[in-house]
């Protein structure tokens, strides 16, 4: 019953996820930074953004905004922001034991035209991962002429929830599926990039 409750919120989230099908990004300069993609995500200029969406995204865009203005984050967070590498890395901890981690990051595709922005969020309890309701991984397809990106769902793999968390690249192309088992161990597998999508 638990895990049938459970698959319900995390469908329930996936769609609210979904609902932000396509949003502007707004940049200064030649081209947008890490920073342009993950503020475009985080802040949606809709007046009628889903509650569910606000609240999964409170915490990294309130580190996001704070980092912005040069203001110190809250006791537990650490905010991480490579513009070199196109790369975001947030974490909350608890005193629990519990921690929230988001990662964002982009693709630049090989077409020219093209980059591929993904958004990574998954809750732990003392290390391994605890199927929050936030849970997920999702990707954006983002057009370099009309500075629009889609919400995208073909990146060339289904993600599986049931025990894996997905990590995102700081540096190299290939994303880390890890998978974990009952007894808290994990084993991974790479998601390889080829210019436009993922595969195993």
């Amino acid at each position: 019953m638990k895990r049938t409750a459970l698959a319900i919120i995390l469908a329930c989230f996936t769609m609210a996820l979904s609902a932000q099908e396509t949003i502007r990004v707004n940049y200064k300069g030649a081209k947008p930074s890490i920073v342009d993609f993950a503020w475009a995500y985080l802040t949606p200029d809709v007046a009628d953004e889903p509650e569910e969406d606000a609240e999964a995204t409170a915490g990294v865009s309130q580190a996001l905004y704070n980092y912005r203005k040069g203001i110190p984050l809250e006791e537990g967070e650490t905010i991480t922001v490579d513009q070199k590498n196109g790369y975001i890395l947030y974490e909350r901890k608890w005193d629990d034991g519990s921690m929230v981690r988001t990662e964002m990051c982009y693709w630049n595709e090989s077409d020219g035209k093209h980059k591929l922005f993904a958004y990574s969020n998954w809750y732990y309890e003392n290390g391994k991962p605890a199927q929050g309701q936030y849970d997920c991984v999702t990707f954006y397809r983002y057009n370099n002429a009309t500075k629009i990106m889609k919400h995208y769902e073909d990146p060339g793999f289904r993600v599986d929830y049931d025990h894996a968390t997905y990590s995102l690249p700081r540096t190299g192309k290939d994303i880390i599926v890890n998978k974990w088992d009952k007894n808290g161990k994990k084993t991974q597998k790479t998601l390889k990039w080829n210019g436009r999508k993922f595969s195993f």
